[in-house]
């Protein structure tokens, strides 16, 4: 429908998000005469950029707006998923000695998806007991993702769980890498490659052993060369595996909030939320690799097409500024 929507599309916006909230659209029309025919309540939307599929969803809403002198304009809203369906409807049920993956899949088949795409580490955790409480599959899946320190969403019809932080996808494959290089596609820049407060040394989860009756704790060493300070999830966990998994939860969550900043790049449809983003030409100690925690996408008639990422987790480089003091730098 691209060229029929030529004349009336003004700008198109995409966001790509790390878990955090669904993947949303808006599309914005010339409506002057009011010849758009208003889009349904739920219809199913797809959008391409440079033959790359970056959404995929279904109408949410539709807004028009209009003026004296101003116009008239069709906003149309969409998100990665039906808001509408079961996936809100509050879930009561267990399920008992099953894997994450049976109990995902018992979970969305009453939400009303498809199936679920995990990543195989994940998938394959076995639990004597999983429980949904009074909520719905997508806080569930939130709740696990946290837990876990892997990234929940909703996708069309298909939820996605995958491993936070390691630029792999659900299937276990690496993720595309995008790279901003100065002086070609690389617009701005806003980083800051270290963090104080979030970064710790070590990540710790208490747990209970029943055949000694007493508590023990997991430790996680956490990557870094900040003094010695220990993340401690306030809840316990019901034993030793369960503690370990947590532990490197919270081990993911300390090296991604390490630094973080934005960056803007060129259209560059082929960029995903948790890929890898190489900076090359900013300057030594901010230049290296980062995780890539929001893709938004931005085409407008009088702006132009730009890629608009906020990154996480530095890597390599950054934050180091290897420069002698005698030499290049001061």
């Amino acid at each position: 429908m691209t060229d029929r929507w030529n004349p009336y599309l003004t700008s198109i916006e995409v966001s790509d998000k790390d878990g955090t909230a669904s993947d949303t659209a808006n599309l914005t029309f010339d409506d002057s005469e009011g010849q758009c025919i208003l889009p349904s309540n739920g219809g199913r939307v797809e959008i391409e950029l440079e033959g790359v599929k970056v959404f995929e969803g279904t109408v949410d809403e539709v807004r028009s707006t209009g003026a004296r002198g101003q116009g008239r304009l069709l906003t149309v809203s969409c998100k990665g998923f039906d808001s509408r369906g079961k996936a809100k409807e509050p879930q009561d049920f267990h399920k008992d000695d099953a894997t994450l993956k049976e109990f995902l899949e018992d979970s969305a088949k009453r939400a009303g998806l498809k199936g679920v795409r995990i990543d195989p580490d994940f998938a394959q955790i076995k639990r004597d007991y999983w429980s949904a409480d009074s909520e719905s599959f997508i806080h569930l899946g939130e709740r696990i993702a946290r837990e876990l320190g892997g990234t929940f969403k909703v996708r069309g019809d298909t939820a996605v769980l995958a491993k936070r932080g390691e630029g792999a996808s659900p299937a276990g494959g690496a993720m595309p890498s995008v790279v901003g290089a100065w002086g070609d596609n690389l617009l701005s820049w806003d980083i800051a490659p270290f963090v104080g407060r979030p970064r710790h040394t070590k990540a710790r989860v208490r747990w209970f052993d029943r055949n000694e009756a007493r508590w023990k704790e997991e430790d996680v060493e956490v990557q870094g060369d900040t003094p010695p300070a220990t993340a401690s999830p306030k809840f316990t966990a019901k034993d030793k595996d369960t503690a370990n998994r947590r532990a490197k939860g919270k081990k993911s969550e300390s090296e991604r909030d390490g630094g973080e900043g934005s960056v803007r790049i060129l259209l560059d449809p082929t960029a995903q939320a948790e890929g890898t983003f190489m900076l090359i030409g900013a300057r030594p100690g901010i230049d290296g690799e980062y995780r890539i925690s929001s893709v938004t996408h931005k085409c407008d008639r009088s702006g132009g097409s730009i890629t608009a990422l906020d990154l996480k987790q530095p890597k390599g480089d950054a934050g180091k500024d290897k420069r002698s003091a005698g030499g290049e730098g001061t």
